[in-house]
């Protein structure tokens, strides 16, 4: 089969298309026939052996596939050859076949494409995750959303509106600002050209936001740790930025305010049932019409280099796809 390799720690320019053995399912795995895989930021971390998983090389990045079961261990239990699913393998979706432990599948929902399917798990899963669980955002609140054209940041829009919150989309252009209205934002700010802190200030009457949705990181944390209300609380989901923050402990003392890890890949593993109600609620969702997701660019296999590229450079709108066919 043919995959996209890491062969050694590095960037995406480092990666190539290749063929390799096809892989083999365990007796707890099911082997799927990828038709599509998200791109997703912990992609580019893997790749540079910077994440929290580490696999050894070489190996191929991809961890949210949907595709076709062509085959299963004999201790898979609730699905068939030929069902289609929708998959968390952590790495290896970047490649034609993928075996991934048959906890971590899904049913694919009837209507529901593979493209969509491949591109909802990480994103709407995160951020639904860090607004519902993590968070407890309550209707009427003022959700602050950092990096918010980007694809959790997106789908952070989209969920805190639908919940009921009053959303401020903080992003780098005016064109990812422009997307994020489209998505729902009340308010927003560039961040590149104006202070954070002031339009925080500014745009909540000097009352500041109950809760601020962080996948970026770096300068701009500071910034909007000031920006908070008593008792807010600050949502550490990502550092796109490239820069882990350090915080002056003063400021959540002075503010009253909670700050909260979101790691959801290790809540869907512990908390897996609380974690499989959240995504069939997504899923009621995506079927009603209430969230879409948005879709900036898919991919080949051959040109997934291109799109960890977008997403290491911020350049990404919304979310990529890799389409395997």
């Amino acid at each position: 089969m043919k995959a996209l390799l890491c062969t050694q720690f590095g960037l995406p320019e480092t990666m190539s298309v290749q063929e390799i053995a096809d892989p083999t399912s365990g007796p707890n795995q099911v082997l799927i026939a990828v038709e599509a895989c998200g791109v997703n930021f912990p992609d580019v971390l893997i790749i540079q052996n910077k994440y929290q998983f580490k696999p050894e090389l070489p190996f191929a990045p991809g961890g949210e596939v949907a595709g076709k079961i062509l085959a299963m261990g004999d201790k898979v239990q609730g699905f068939q050859v030929g069902q289609e699913v929708l998959a968390l393998c952590g790495w290896g979706g970047f490649a034609e076949k993928v075996a991934v432990d048959f906890d971590r599948v899904f049913p694919l929902p009837p209507g529901l494409s593979a493209e969509v399917a491949a591109t909802t798990l990480y994103t709407y899963g995160t951020s639904y995750y860090a607004l519902k669980d993590r968070s407890n955002l309550q209707p009427g609140e003022t959700l602050l959303v950092l990096g918010a054209a980007g694809g959790v940041g997106l789908a952070a829009v989209e969920l805190g509106k639908l919940m009921g919150a009053k959303v401020i989309a903080a992003a780098s252009s005016n064109e990812k600002l422009a997307l994020c209205r489209e998505k729902g934002a009340d308010l927003t700010i560039n961040y590149e050209s104006e202070d954070l802190k002031k339009q925080i200030k500014e745009l909540t009457d000097g009352n500041g936001v109950d809760v601020v949705y962080d996948p970026v990181g770096g300068r701009f944390t500071e910034s909007a740790l000031r920006g908070m209300a008593w008792k807010g609380r600050y949502l550490i989901v990502g550092f796109a930025d490239g820069e882990i923050p350090q915080i002056p402990m003063n400021l959540p003392l002075l503010k009253g305010c909670s700050i909260m890890g979101v790691f959801w890949g290790q809540f869907s593993k512990v908390e897996a049932k609380a974690s499989f109600q959240n995504i069939r609620q997504l899923v009621a969702w995506i079927q009603e019409g209430k969230i879409k997701q948005h879709i900036g660019r898919t991919y080949s296999l051959e040109e997934a280099p291109e799109a960890l590229r977008a997403i290491l450079d911020r350049k990404m709108l919304g979310k990529g796809v890799v389409v395997i066919r």
